[in-house]
C-alpha cells in the first residue's frame, strides 16, 4: 500500500472527529489471519464511532423553510451547544420523523456542523374542532405553537403531531376544569372522500348549548325570544356553527314580524359548566331590533329560473306583514331548487336588502353566483336481481353526461311505480334510499339507489 493511498482516506475518518492510523498487514501473513484481524479492526472503529462524543458548532436545518431552528431544535429535543452520541443524532431524527411533517430526512456531522435535510411532507390539512369548547384562531393556534414548535396550523392525517395535538387539546381542556376524551378523525369535502382536514371532537361526555344571557331584547318580545332561545340551548354544541346559529334562530323570529334590519350577535362567553348529563357551553346575545319594513320589490337576474309572478304569489299568499322572513325565504329556496336542478350544485344566493326609512320598506336584488354545472357520471341500483335492475334503466331517462338533477332521483322510484303497476306490486314493502356523491374537481355526480325490504 502507498503512503499516499493511506494520507487519501484520513479526511473520511477525520470527518467523525477520529483518529486513523493506517495499518499494513505483514509480508506472507495466512489470509485467514489478515481476514480475522480487519474483522477486529471494523468492530472496533463502529463501536468506537457509536460511544465517541461530538459537539458541533452548530446545528443547522435545511430544506424547509416553514419551521425556524428554534422550532426544529425544540421537535428534535436538541440544544446548541450540546455534546452528542451518533446515538443522540439518531434520536434526535427519529423525533423529527415521527411527527409526521417530513417525507424524508438525512443528516450528516462533517466534523463542525451538524446538518439536517428535510422533506417536507405535502400529506398536510388544517385542524378542525366539532364539540370542544374552545375558540378557534390565532389564540389557540399560539397556546398549540407553545406546546408544539411545530405546530403551524396543519398536521398530518392521523399519528404524530396530529396526535400530539389530539392529547394537547385534552391538556387544554382539563386546565380550564374539563375532563373529556378527545378523538381525532379525517374528514372530506362534501361529495368527497378526497381528505381536507383532520377533526377534533368530544367524545365524551357530551357536549350542549347552555344558558344564554339575553341584551337588547324589548319586553315586547322577551318571552317569545327567550322560547326560540330556549328551544335552540341544550341542542349540541358545535365549536364554529352554535353561534350561527343561535343568531340565526332569532333572525328568523324577527324577521317573520317584519324587523328585516334586525341585527344578532352571540358570543360564547364565560367558563363551560360540567353537570352530571355533560358539558354546558355558555353563551351571550345581544339584539339590535331596528324597525318593521314592508316588502317591497324583488329583483331577480334577468335569467332567473323563477318568474316576477311566481315571487308575487308566495309573498301576496299570507297578507302584506304575517311571516314576512317565512315568505322571503320559500322565495330564495324556490329559486335555489330551480338552479339545482338544471346542475348547479354550488349555486349561490345573495339577497341584497335596500331599506328605505322614509316609505317604510325593504326591496331586495337578488345576486346569483350559479358556479359550475354538474353532470351525472353513472347510476347503480344496489341489492336488485339482473333482471329488476335492467326494468328500473328501462324508465330511468336521465343519461350520463347529463345535468345532475337531485329531484329526478329523489322522485324516480314513485313515478316509475305510476308507469308500471307491475313494478310497483313487486316493490311493496321496499325501502328506497339513495347516495349522491358529487366530485368538485371533475363535476361528475355518481348516484347510488339502495333496495332493501
Amino acid at each position: 500500500m502507498h503512503r499516499e493511498n493511506a494520507e487519501d482516506w484520513r479526511p473520511a475518518w477525520r470527518t467523525a472527529g477520529m483518529r486513523f492510523t493506517p495499518w499494513y498487514p505483514r509480508p506472507n501473513m495466512p489470509r485467514s489471519a489478515i481476514a480475522v484481524l480487519c474483522g477486529i479492526v471494523a468492530f472496533a472503529l463502529v463501536e468506537t464511532a457509536a460511544a465517541q462524543q461530538f459537539k458541533p458548532k452548530t446545528i443547522q436545518f435545511k430544506g424547509d423553510p416553514e419551521y425556524s431552528d428554534v422550532e426544529l431544535l425544540a421537535a428534535a429535543g436538541l440544544k446548541p451547544g450540546a455534546v452528542l452520541t451518533q446515538a443522540d443524532m439518531n434520536a434526535a431524527s427519529q423525533r423529527l420523523m415521527d411527527t409526521g411533517m417530513f417525507a424524508s430526512l438525512a443528516f450528516k456531522f462533517d466534523g463542525q456542523d451538524l446538518i439536517f435535510t428535510l422533506t417536507p411532507s405535502t400529506d398536510l390539512y388544517p385542524i378542525q374542532l366539532e364539540n370542544l369548547p374552545l375558540t378557534p384562531g390565532k389564540e389557540l393556534d399560539a397556546r398549540l405553537h407553545d406546546i408544539l414548535p411545530l405546530y403551524h396550523g396543519k398536521v398530518p392525517a392521523e399519528g404524530g403531531l396530529a396526535e400530539d395535538v389530539r392529547a394537547a387539546l385534552e391538556k387544554l381542556l382539563a386546565d380550564r376544569g374539563m375532563t373529556a376524551t378527545v378523538t381525532a378523525t379525517t374528514s372530506a369535502a362534501s361529495g368527497s372522500r378526497k381528505v381536507n382536514a383532520v377533526s377534533y371532537s368530544i367524545s365524551s361526555p357530551t357536549v350542549v348549548i347552555g344558558d344564554v344571557q339575553l341584551a337588547g331584547v324589548s319586553a315586547q318580545f322577551l318571552a317569545a325570544v327567550q322560547e326560540v332561545v330556549g328551544r335552540s340551548a341544550m341542542a349540541s354544541f358545535h365549536s364554529g356553527a352554535s353561534a350561527g346559529d343561535l343568531e340565526r334562530a332569532v333572525e328568523m323570529y324577527y324577521e317573520d314580524q317584519g324587523y328585516a334590519a334586525v341585527k344578532v350577535q352571540a358570543t360564547q362567553t364565560g367558563n363551560p359548566v360540567t353537570a352530571a348529563n355533560g358539558i354546558h357551553v355558555p353563551f351571550s346575545m345581544s339584539v339590535q331590533e331596528g324597525r318593521v319594513y314592508t316588502i317591497g320589490v324583488v329583483s331577480l337576474p334577468a335569467d332567473s329560473p323563477v318568474s316576477s309572478a311566481e315571487v308575487d304569489q308566495i309573498l301576496l299568499s299570507h297578507g302584506t306583514q304575517a311571516w314576512q322572513g317565512r315568505r322571503l325565504r320559500a322565495v330564495w329556496s324556490m329559486l335555489s331548487r330551480r338552479y339545482a336542478s338544471k346542475g348547479y350544485l354550488d349555486c349561490k344566493i345573495t339577497p341584497r336588502p335596500e331599506f328605505n326609512d322614509a316609505t317604510g320598506t325593504v326591496n331586495y336584488t337578488v345576486e346569483v353566483s350559479p358556479g359550475p354545472v354538474y353532470h351525472l357520471g353513472f347510476v347503480k341500483f344496489d341489492n336488485v336481481s339482473d333482471q329488476l335492475r335492467n326494468l328500473l334503466m328501462h324508465y330511468w331517462q336521465m343519461m350520463p353526461g347529463d345535468a345532475f338533477d337531485e329531484s329526478y332521483v329523489a322522485d324516480f322510484m314513485a313515478k316509475a311505480e305510476q308507469q308500471d303497476p307491475a313494478l310497483g306490486r313487486s316493490l311493496a314493502g321496499v325501502k328506497t334510499t339513495f347516495d349522491v356523491t358529487a366530485d368538485q374537481q371533475t363535476h361528475d355526480v355518481n348516484v347510488v339507489i339502495h333496495l332493501a325490504r
